[in-house]
């Protein structure tokens, strides 16, 4: 195994025993590499020219140039039931169905979404101590879910690279 690829299942590890709301985890991670790396920057281009988004092409351009994307979702969070109203209802009973949006789907009990950041940071701290450059991408996501990746609401991607400068700096 590949030593970013190896780093990627740490951080995946880390994503996964993070910890979650209630004890319940409704976090997925995946893996991708080789010929899903360009999939992904030929899509995130696309999708940027198509929504005039910007820096779609440039972060394209890093993950296809990374060794190795982590994916992170969000996957059919249920409500958590403490009724705070931090999703901007009194109680959960009254968060309905996911419907989906420009990028991604929600409503999501905001729990939910901390759970998510949790798991990202926990990942990103793994690749930190292990000296592997990274970068939070929401970018990535939307083409991860349009390309049917991974399965979730919300999806965040996580380029790996291991060279003498970082990739995901200056850009």
């Amino acid at each position: 195994m590949d030593v970013i690829e190896l780093s990627a299942e740490l951080m995946a590890l880390s994503a996964r025993t993070a910890p979650k709301t209630l004890g319940q985890d409704f976090i997925e991670t995946k893996i991708i590499t080789g010929e899903d790396l360009k999939k992904l920057n030929n899509d995130m281009c696309k999708y940027g020219e198509e929504s005039k988004k910007k820096n779609f092409d440039r972060d394209g351009r890093n993950v296809e140039k990374s060794g190795a994307v982590l994916l992170i979702s969000l996957n059919n969070p249920k409500r958590s039931g403490l009724n705070c109203g931090a999703c901007g209802y009194n109680k959960c009973e009254n968060l309905r169905d996911f419907r989906e949006g420009s990028e991604f789907a929600g409503p999501v009990c905001a729990w939910r979404l901390i759970d998510l950041g949790i798991a990202i940071g926990s990942a990103v701290k793994t690749a930190s101590i292990l000296n592997v450059d990274n970068r939070v991408m929401y970018r990535i996501g939307i083409s991860a879910r349009r390309l049917k990746l991974i399965e979730g609401e919300i999806v965040v991607g996580i380029p790996l690279s291991a060279t003498g400068k970082n990739i995901y700096f200056d850009r």
